[in-house]
């Protein structure tokens, strides 16, 4: 039996998302090489007059609990799409990252809706990645097919909080992921930490063994910003870059951080970037 608190805010979160009550917002996700804008990742927030404000940790796995995640998850696809359509017509040609949970793809249409929803609304399916996290990678292994018909598709496929799982680096080789996400705990502690920087420096030359892109998360510091850099991470997101912004922020922030982006790595020779040479950030 549902335990009434739980109950209860599963009811409120359904109610949620019958009556359009959830909103998206987008943290940006920039190139090392030279601050480019390259991605933006959808994230899910709920705010309820009578419960405050839910965090996703809380709502996703009931969600996932009581059957609604189904519903959540092309809701989400739907708003981050058209969303992408707003930011094209400004200006913006971005790629979206965006979460799934791993028992969406035991429905095995679930490529095709994705596909059709992008060919819908006139999205190139190659500028959406979809994001797992490292702890759902023990039962993808079983769901092979459907992962490898994402990248039929042109789909990216990202592994998200690497690192702090239990998926085996076998895994890691036989799913086909194109992306590795470093977990947020090693990036924070590899500026102080001779053995986190290892490992960082560790799964950064994995990936590009591997043939993904390794972005690094929870980035707030100049110094991990710059550290992740001298070690080669492709990809670098986190408060220090972005928090996650309202949809109609990210030509502000953009035209912002172009300005910011020098400041941020002129002290350790990351400046040989030669962000004056590059026109990326327009």
């Amino acid at each position: 039996m549902t335990p009434r608190p739980e109950l209860a805010l599963v009811e409120g979160f359904e109610r949620a998302l019958i009556n359009q009550r959830l909103h998206m917002v987008y943290q940006p996700k920039v190139r090392l090489r030279d601050g480019a804008l390259t991605r933006v990742e959808a994230l899910v927030r709920w705010k309820d007059s009578e419960f405050g404000s839910v965090p996703p940790s809380r709502f996703v796995p009931l969600a996932e609990k009581h059957g609604l995640i189904e519903e959540l998850t092309q809701w989400g696809l739907r708003t981050t799409l058209r969303q992408w359509l707003k930011w094209r017509e400004q200006g913006i040609d971005t790629s979206l990252a965006f979460n799934i949970s791993a028992l969406s793809l035991e429905q095995l249409d679930f490529p095709d809706l994705v596909e059709r929803m992008c060919r819908a609304l006139d999205v190139p399916t190659d500028r959406l990645v979809l994001e797992l996290t490292e702890s759902a990678t023990q039962p993808l292994i079983k769901l092979m097919d459907t992962l490898t018909r994402f990248r039929i598709k042109g789909i990216g496929l990202a592994i998200d909080d690497f690192g702090t799982g239990y998926s085996s680096l076998m895994q890691l080789r036989q799913l086909p992921f194109t992306e590795v996400k470093i977990d947020r705990f090693f990036v924070g502690d590899a500026v102080n930490s001779q053995e986190s920087r290892l490992i960082v420096k560790a799964i950064i030359d994995l990936a590009h063994g591997l043939g993904l892109t390794a972005t690094a998360e929870g980035v707030e510091t100049r110094e991990q910003l710059q550290s992740l850099g001298e070690l080669g991470c492709d990809v670098a997101q986190g408060y220090l870059i972005s928090h996650p912004l309202e949809p109609d922020a990210l030509m502000p922030w953009k035209q912002e951080f172009r300005g910011r982006w020098p400041g941020l790595i002129e002290d350790k020779g990351l400046a040989l970037w030669s962000y004056a040479e590059t026109d990326n950030l327009r």
